[in-house]
């Protein structure tokens, strides 16, 4: 009977919810305490580093990873500051982002990897390839090759960029009570009512602590979120093969597109026609300064890209590299 009345609340505990992405994870010390976690998808074939854009983690990729390793082995960084990545602000920028990538590539003894980056990651791509073109064998920007990643004085500015957040409609942010918020996989599909599509549950889980009843909890508040844009610079070259994806022009969010109140519609409509602009210019001022570069727009695609037109990029991606040795 003892045991019996011991086991009720054993068994009633909730489950330990487990990744079900097919990845490893190790850490790898980049310098005096500051390890970086590491997400191994293995495949086979040439080495593939992917790096998340501002904010993200490694686990934005827990669903499109698996999409390449039947040619590529792929890893996944996430960069110091966020998720369970350690921090130090001595020294944060670009470059210091960009050697903890070269750290990680020399512990993992990769050879001439092709770095895949999406929006801030950007910068980290042009970090390592501007100063170590013999390391990498290409890169791929997915929404990355913004100014932070590429200015050679002719295009829009990264402060023009930044100015946009000003225009964009905002979406109402859930409260305590809200259904979304009753488990991840409910927060899943409120992401893909709004926006046509959904991150991985893995990295919601990286952004949100869970409660004890398995609700989704409060927002983490990563350390790297203060510094994130300090330290940046001007890359005007790009010497190594490059694959540019821009979604040009963007497609608005779902949420907006199904909104009836007018005033969220114009808002959306001019943000979105500036943020075109400034876009289309960037796209084109790289073309010119990086002849080699093969530039793509895709139409009505999403920020996040390779989660809204995962096909798409699929296709790009694979066309590039097999022109790689």
């Amino acid at each position: 009977m003892l045991l019996l009345s011991l086991a009720v609340p054993i068994h009633a505990q909730k489950p330990v919810w487990k990744d079900p992405s097919p990845h490893t994870t190790r850490f790898v010390t980049v310098e005096k305490g500051v390890r970086l976690e590491v997400l191994d998808w293995s495949g086979s074939g040439t080495s593939l580093v992917l790096l998340a854009g501002g904010g993200d983690t490694a686990h934005a990729f827990d669903d499109f990873a698996p999409k390449l390793t039947a040619t590529f082995h792929v890893y996944g960084i996430t960069r110091r500051g966020f998720g369970e990545s350690g921090f130090s602000p001595k020294g944060y920028g670009a470059d210091r982002l960009g050697d903890d990538v070269l750290a990680v590539l020399d512990a993992l003894k990769l050879e001439k990897p092709v770095l895949v980056g999406h929006s801030l990651g950007g910068e980290e791509l042009s970090s390592v390839a501007t100063r170590y073109p013999n390391r990498v064998a290409g890169l791929v920007y997915l929404e990355a090759a913004y100014p932070h990643a590429f200015d050679n004085g002719k295009g829009p500015t990264w402060k023009e960029f930044q100015d946009l957040k000003d225009l964009a409609p905002k979406a109402p942010p859930p409260v305590a009570t809200d259904p979304a918020l009753a488990s991840f996989a409910a927060l899943q599909l409120a992401w893909l009512r709004a926006l046509g599509f959904t991150p991985p549950e893995g990295e919601l889980r990286q952004q949100f602590t869970t409660t004890p009843e398995g609700r989704v909890g409060e927002e983490r508040a990563f350390p790297g979120q203060a510094v994130m844009l300090e330290g940046m610079k001007k890359y005007a070259d790009i010497p190594v093969p490059a694959l540019v994806i821009f979604a040009i022009p963007h497609a608005p969010a779902k949420w907006v597109s199904d909104s009836t109140d007018p005033k969220v519609r114009d808002s959306a409509k001019v943000f979105d026609t500036a943020a075109d602009a400034l876009t289309a210019k960037q796209a084109k001022i790289f073309e010119e300064g990086v002849p080699t570069a093969h530039v793509v727009r895709l139409p009505g695609a999403d920020h996040y890209v390779y989660l809204s037109n995962e096909t798409d990029v699929l296709r790009e991606m694979k066309s590039f590299l097999s022109t790689l040795r």
